[in-house]
């Protein structure tokens, strides 16, 4: 049995993974990192699928990249290449309408300020374009920080603060138009502009509709939920709607009770303590041992027409339960949709969701049902034993398939939509370093995805080091490859790769730590995230990692944005953030010469930063727009 292949228990004996180490840094110092050429062709027995000679390489030859690299920085500034501008389009706590008040730094604003303002904490974004010079943003608001939203940073909950902190949260939708030189402003009295927090009705739709385990005291019909919140990445629908992807949804769930949780909601990370928000002190809907049904309620992609500020949000349960990073679509040659989904936890898994239905151009009306039917699948990965690339497949997780019965304790269609990630683990699916980001080549033959980091790969039994997963207590991250047979989104197989894995050449020597060969001490870094194409084909990285500047982290500096060519593999670094924050979210007006960045929790945990205002201000999580000098496109 090849070293990296998955054993039936999905297990490996401890003593085996130092052994496992040293195969795999041998196997990569003899340069057996995979180009996907290599990859495909293992595949391409299958069905003949074409292949494209790809390579990893650290030389500068790219066409694509036209700026110079960015060196890293510990500066309190957002810095981008010579040639290009950076600046504030919107910030934590601006208006988003006429009768909006002013941000109140001290943090004793009441919950009736934060409504009417840019939620906290923004991370995935779309620009839904209106016309040439005008545009909707859509934008989520993952999260607060309590040391910053309240004057008792979060220590002294009342009901009020808890309304504020939920309004802080969710999804902020505004419109925007251009100036000059490419830059934008917020439309302040637009009717586009719209508030979307942990408080808003939503739709459930598709097969939890209705069922026992989604109905509560307030809801009895299981059919209405209140908000959306730990809004991480998001996507977006060829039918013109958004998609946010709910998170880390179980932090805000906790009790003054003692509580023994069940083993779906153990793995779901359910429990008697929050993670901090304090909601179900004066919120008992959060209040797991009153309301034990209402974390069933979230954990979903929510589908948002950012046009209708009337409309009602709807949580696409057909797609599955876990904690959605962020969701790739695409229409499939055969008219299905596909939507790449990663479940950002470490040791959880990366699905798919095939449509049952067809998308019919021009007819909007019935795609925009398309994600309320379906099917979910999730990955398993496999490879030769000297080469980190081979093949994989993708798991059915339907109902009387691939061991999902009812002997199995898989009673029917919809306790597996509701806990998905216990439908992955018996059918053996490949756990993975925190799948993050997923993003589709604009030719849609590639996908790539960001899988961030895993302190538990090697120690923790079901996590075993081999496939795309090469290092234990993986604490750099890498870049998963992959491309389905024939070009073929719902096909059951595919071939991988890695393009890349991050790691640090001036600490350590060899691949598995010091980083794949497109790595250097130009561009290292750590923890890569955000994930986007452009209309080129450029891939642009966004990293959420470790700034200490220390041991491991030596000469990385703060976060940073870098932009990747995936055919030369090169990598070069185009943007460093500010102190303690994290780079992310990835939007571009329609003709791509303004990029629209976040700039997430600059500051956390009351570092030293006083981005974007300076003095002594509040640092403020911003998106930030990006123009290139002559009015070219970002990145030429």
């Amino acid at each position: 049995m090849s070293p990296f292949e998955r054993r039936e228990d999905d297990q490996y004996p401890r003593n085996q993974v130092s052994q496992l180490t040293k195969m795999i840094e041998t196997n990569l110092s003899r340069r057996k990192f995979l180009g996907a050429a290599s990859v495909m062709s293992a595949g391409a027995f299958m069905a003949g699928m074409p292949v494209t000679a790809l390579a990893n390489t650290s030389s500068s030859n790219s066409k694509l990249m036209g700026f110079k690299t960015v060196l890293a920085s510990t500066e309190d500034a957002v810095i981008v290449p010579e040639g290009y501008n950076a600046q504030v389009l919107i910030r934590w706590g601006d208006g988003l309408f006429p009768d909006s008040p002013k941000f109140d730094p001290s943090g004793n604003a009441p919950s009736a300020h934060q409504a009417l303002q840019f939620g906290d904490n923004n991370d995935g974004m779309t620009f839904f374009p209106l016309s040439e010079n005008r545009g909707v943003l859509a934008v989520n608001n993952e999260y607060c920080n309590n040391e910053y939203l309240f004057a008792h940073q979060g220590k002294k909950m009342t009901a009020d603060d808890v309304k504020k902190s939920q309004a802080a949260h969710g999804i902020s939708i505004f419109e925007v138009k251009r100036t000059s030189n490419n830059n934008w402003d917020v439309v302040i009295d637009s009717k586009y502009n719209r508030r979307i927090t942990a408080n808003t009705p939503m739709a459930i739709t598709g097969p939890l509709a209705g069922h026992p385990e989604m109905k509560t005291a307030a809801d009895k019909n299981g059919k209405l939920a209140l908000g959306t919140f730990g809004n991480c990445a998001n996507g977006f629908t060829p039918w013109g709607t958004y998609l946010t992807c709910e998170e880390n949804f179980n932090g805000y769930f906790g009790s003054k009770q003692d509580v023994t949780v069940n083993k779906e909601q153990k793995r779901y990370g359910l429990g008697k303590d929050d993670a901090g928000y304090g909601w179900s002190l004066h919120d008992e809907r959060f209040d797991i041992a009153k309301n034990p049904n209402e974390a069933n309620r979230h954990g979903w992609i929510v589908e948002i027409d950012p046009m209708d500020p009337s409309s009602t949000p709807m949580k696409r349960t057909a797609m599955g339960r876990f904690k959605h990073e962020n969701v790739a679509v695409v229409i499939n040659k055969d008219g299905h949709i596909v939507a790449y989904m990663g479940d950002d936890e470490r040791g959880e898994h990366l699905y798919r969701f095939v449509s049952k239905n067809k998308y019919v151009e021009g007819n909007d009306a019935a795609n925009r049902k398309l994600l309320e039917e379906g099917t979910v699948y999730v990955a398993k990965f496999s490879t030769d034993d000297d080469k980190i690339g081979g093949v994989g497949q993708w798991i059915e997780l339907t109902h009387g398939k691939n061991g999902l019965t009812k002997e199995n304790g898989f009673p029917n269609q919809e306790y597996i939509n509701l806990y998905t990630r216990l439908a992955a683990t018996q059918v053996g699916a490949t756990t993975m370093d925190r799948p993050e980001w997923i993003a589709v080549h604009p030719n849609q033959d590639y996908v790539y995805c960001t899988l961030t980091n895993n302190k538990n790969r090697g120690v923790k039994e079901g996590q075993p080091v081999g496939g795309p997963n090469p290092r234990e207590a993986n604490n750099y991250g890498q870049i998963l490859r992959w491309r389905q047979i024939n070009d073929d989104h719902a096909h059951t197989n595919f071939a991988w790769d890695l393009y890349l894995m991050a790691g640090n050449p001036s600490v350590h020597k060899g691949t598995l730590y010091a980083g794949s060969d497109n790595i250097n001490n130009d561009n290292m870094f750590n923890s890569p995230d955000g994930l986007g194409f452009d209309a080129d084909g450029r891939l642009w990285i966004q990293t959420d990692g470790k700034y200490s500047n220390k041991g491991d982290y030596a000469g990385m500096g703060n976060n940073s944005m870098l932009c990747g060519d995936p055919k030369t593999g090169e990598v070069r670094r185009f943007l460093t953030g500010p102190i303690a924050c994290e780079i992310t979210g990835l939007t571009f007006s329609p003709d791509y010469k303004t990029m629209f960045i976040g700039i997430q929790h600059p500051g956390e945990e009351l570092e030293p930063s006083h981005w974007p205002d300076g003095g002594n201000s509040t640092p403020r999580s911003s998106i930030v727009m990006i123009t290139k000098q002559d009015g070219g496109v970002i990145g030429s």
